[in-house]
């Protein structure tokens, strides 16, 4: 029955260009942020740097989410994802100037460092109004029945992009140079664009909402504080990215714990999501996850095991394979959370209560690099990955104590 579902939610045609869309932008974007976290640290040597990526980007997107998520709830939300995805076209295109040999024959290390701080925060505008657009827009392209088959498809396909995405990008890295490197990220960017293009929604102005910018923002983070399961599925995934990544620092794993090289960064970069990618596949088309309270828990738990015996190994391999189970064990946790989102959010509040998970979530994985960043410098680069996940595993022990309503909490499908 399951898969029924499924191949029926790829048959829409609206839904299909929405994935091709976010499996490019995606691709993208992993390869971005692949060669942009080398290139940061070739120049500076030290892995603050890496934690300030970033935070450049989490402040604009932070700043602005509350209100991009009033936005996507009033306004044409593909017109919005166009717009976005225009600007961090830009900055790519930006980024892509600013490192090229060109360019950095002509200026100092620290002066090209600074300007790729700048478009990453310029970005952090455009991915501030996309996220909630694109979470939103989806109950639009997809039957109410069939919601919760598309989101885990659609989360299905960010990862399937994961894998491929900072693979690619370390390969191109290495063997092609920056500047070619970028071209093909911005050809992928633009392929998204045109499939966005292609997405055929009805859009009808909400003429009649009268209530002013601030109450309505206010009623948004209202709803998410009162209902106990998405703040507590919130909180405990905000806390565990926080403490327990260690995605900003493998770089500095790469060049100077393993010895691989931006390649191996690239296969460093992948595994996470090669084994969130396999797990998503298995769960979209066998598996129901029907406890998916304590499910939570315990996969967030498998996390923060992964992550401190990854900061111990010095094993190339065995890294890759922790990094493997944690991605596995992160995407049940994508998958519940995304499903929670979606049932237990009015349409009508989607966009708001996107942004506030925006605020949770997707400004954590930013404001978590910084906080690596910051850890490795305090402490070293092995003690900050150990720390972060026995922090993880601290969160867990509170969440499995106090967090009643989400431990109970049953998928029905």
């Amino acid at each position: 029955m399951k898969q029924n579902l499924s191949f029926k939610t790829l048959q829409i045609p609206a839904f299909r260009y929405f994935l091709t869309t976010r499996i490019f932008l995606t691709f993208a974007l992993q390869m971005q942020a692949v060669i942009v976290g080398w290139e940061i640290y070739k120049l500076t040597k030290d892995p603050f740097s890496l934690g300030l990526i970033g935070l450049a980007e989490a402040i604009p997107a932070i700043s602005i989410a509350l209100y991009a998520g009033h936005i996507a709830d009033i306004k044409n939300k593909k017109t919005i994802l166009i717009i976005a995805l225009m600007a961090m076209i830009l900055c790519s295109m930006g980024l892509a100037f600013f490192t090229s040999n060109y360019s950095q024959s002509s200026m100092a290390d620290t002066q090209t460092v600074w300007f790729i701080y700048g478009f990453i925060f310029l970005s952090g505008f455009a991915r501030g109004f996309y996220a909630p657009s694109s979470f939103s827009i989806l109950s639009q392209l997809v039957p109410r029945e069939i919601l919760t088959y598309a989101s885990t498809l659609n989360s299905t396909a960010w990862q399937f992009a994961a894998v491929a995405g900072p693979a690619l990008g370390g390969l191109s890295y290495a063997f092609l140079g920056i500047e070619k490197t970028f071209i093909a990220i911005v050809l992928f960017s633009i392929l998204a664009l045109l499939s966005l293009f292609k997405i055929n929604i009805q859009f009808e102005p909400k003429t009649d909402l009268r209530e002013k910018i601030i109450p309505r923002l206010k009623e948004g983070v209202a709803f998410v504080y009162h209902n106990k399961v998405i703040l507590s599925a919130l909180s405990l995934d905000l806390f565990s990215v926080l403490f327990g990544g260690a995605t900003a620092l493998l770089p500095v794993f790469a060049d100077e714990i393993l010895k691989t090289g931006p390649e191996g960064l690239g296969l460093l970069r992948a595994a996470p999501s090669m084994g969130a990618v396999i797990t998503m596949i298995i769960l979209s088309f066998n598996k129901t996850i029907k406890n998916a309270g304590s499910i939570l828990i315990k996969a967030v738990a498998a996390f923060g095991v992964c992550m401190i015996l990854f900061g111990l190994s010095e094993n190339f391999y065995l890294s890759l394979f922790l990094l493997f189970l944690s991605g596995a064990f992160d995407s049940i946790s994508v998958i519940i959370r995304s499903n929670i989102l979606q049932i237990h959010t009015p349409d009508e509040m989607r966009g708001r209560v996107s942004a506030v998970n925006t605020i949770f979530i997707g400004s954590s994985n930013e404001i978590g690099a910084f906080e690596s960043g910051l850890a490795a410098r305090l402490m070293g680069t092995v003690n900050s990955v150990v720390f972060g996940g026995i922090m993880t595993l601290g969160i867990v022990a509170i969440t499995q104590m106090k967090a009643k309503q989400l431990k109970a909490l049953v998928f029905n499908h």
